[in-house]
């Protein structure tokens, strides 16, 4: 058992960790599965890295999500838009989840098909003439974008200042401006949700309408109205930013592995395997919500004292050799049985609410990308440019057709 703490620098361990936190998982993942470490931003906390350490934390009642049980925690100002279902531990997240489950259904999801595959049409439509385009402003952003914003009843003239606050909430490189986009995103949705109050018709038309009125009803069940700010930020913004993600990774991958794009274009019964190993090998959320240490904890090795903050490594435990073989190659012809043990969607109570819409979504725009264009290849050098961000974020995509 470790019990002295020896901090780790990432930056030490690769020559940039946003274009490739693998080198330092895998050095870390060599020694152990439990580190304390520096991340780049300067921020400590304890990474763990191994798939088994990451699986049985995710479950382990004992690390919380709730700052408040952070050794660091002050005052609640450390919410940065409401408070929503990642923020808070049973039986708050249960009452929270069981409100928003309701409404999120899986009829709800699968009557979005034909209004994603619509879009995803008219997305490509409106390039098809130039020949080319970045993939990610033209196709992969605005289309979660658009049916996450029709879902929860965002009007159109808004999306575009949304898609820019959403961007810089998530961003790493900037605190000062990503706080801001955060506290104008706040005011806007606080906005929103009183006008949809006085909205007399159209009561059941989008899932904001059904959390207003989960905020105002009676009873146990109510939605505080920090927490009705905090679902509708936390349903907008995770929406569509994971998907964002799924989709430009994905591409990236296929057209940086052609053998792998000639096999799916040869067997279209591949393109949920191309989904889901695009979820393991560059998941779009690298790393699950903050956990807070609610006692000492002994976690794969290693001594985490009460009030820690600890990460765990999404991203490092779908590239750990002990549970995929052959981590490291891109492989969408893997065993299902074997990809499906991914944490791409976290695992236990905070199991991603949103996992069957983004799944429809990214087969979707894949399916509908590669029978539109053919010829799609890189406009370019392919090599990918990373966001420091929270997400496993593409700059842009540049790709020709």
């Amino acid at each position: 058992m470790c019990t002295q703490r020896h901090t780790v620098r990432l930056a030490d361990l690769t020559d940039d960790f946003t274009a490739d936190p693998y080198s330092a998982f895998n050095s870390l993942r060599s020694r152990g599965s439990v580190h304390h470490v520096r991340f780049p931003t300067g921020d400590e906390s304890w990474l763990v890295v191994g798939h088994e350490e990451v699986r049985v934390a995710f479950a382990d009642p004992r690390l919380r999500n709730d700052v408040r049980h952070s050794a660091d925690f002050e005052d609640d100002g450390l919410y940065s838009v409401g408070r929503n279902m990642l923020q808070v531990d049973p039986p708050d997240h249960t009452r929270l989840r069981t409100l928003v489950a309701r409404e999120f259904t899986a009829r709800r999801v699968q009557a979005l098909r034909p209004r994603v595959e619509e879009a995803a049409g008219a997305l490509l439509d409106a390039v098809a003439a130039d020949g080319r385009a970045d993939l990610v402003a033209a196709y992969a952003h605005p289309l979660p974008l658009t049916i996450i914003c029709e879902l929860l009843g965002v009007p159109d003239g808004d999306r575009d200042a949304f898609r820019a606050w959403s961007t810089k909430v998530v961003a790493l490189d900037d605190a000062e401006q990503s706080a801001r986009a955060g506290q104008e995103m706040a005011a806007y949705l606080a906005g929103l949700a009183e006008e949809k109050r006085r909205l007399r018709d159209g009561a059941d038309s989008d899932l904001l309408h059904a959390l207003v009125r989960t905020h105002d009803g009676d009873g146990g069940d109510r939605l505080t109205p920090e927490e009705l700010l905090g679902m509708a930020f936390l349903l907008l913004v995770a929406g569509h930013e994971t998907t964002v993600n799924l989709i430009a990774n994905a591409v990236q991958l296929l057209l940086g592995h052609p053998g792998q794009l000639a096999a799916l274009r040869t067997d279209p019964e591949l393109l949920k395997g191309a989904v889901e190993e695009t979820l393991r090998f560059e998941p779009p959320a690298p790393a699950g919500t903050y956990r807070y240490a609610a006692e000492p904890i002994a976690l794969g090795g290693a001594r985490v004292p009460a009030g820690a903050r600890v990460v765990l490594s999404i991203a490092a435990a779908n590239r750990d050799p002990a549970r995929f073989p052959a981590p490291d190659r891109f492989d969408i012809r893997r065993d299902p049985a074997e990809t499906r043990a991914h944490l791409a969607f976290g695992y236990g109570l905070h199991h991603c609410l949103g996992a069957p819409l983004a799944r429809l979504e990214a087969t979707l725009a894949l399916r509908i990308l590669l029978d539109r264009f053919p010829r799609l290849s890189f406009d370019g050098d392919g090599t990918p440019r990373w966001r420091p961000s929270l997400m496993r974020s593409l700059r842009e995509l540049p790709v020709r057709w």
